[in-house]
């Protein structure tokens, strides 16, 4: 499975951002390509690139976010 595609804009998918974050233009937006696959884009580049993850891996990285396990 691919983990990622170039340019966004190709994948057939209604985008999303979350509503928390308003206004702003600097946020990631999600999209669902299918049953087993999601795609996560930078709203600000919708024609760069985007990642893709099976719905559990995206849940998994998300818990690990907001739990604080990830550093930089």
């Amino acid at each position: 499975m691919r983990s990622h595609i170039k340019d966004a804009s190709t994948l057939n998918v209604e985008w999303w951002k979350s509503s928390a974050s308003g206004a702003q233009s600097d946020c990631v937006e999600i999209g669902v390509v299918s049953d087993n696959l999601v795609a996560i884009r930078d709203s600000k580049n919708p024609t760069g690139p985007a990642l893709l993850f099976p719905p559990d891996a995206l849940a998994a990285l998300v818990g690990a976010v907001s739990r604080g396990e990830l550093t930089l």
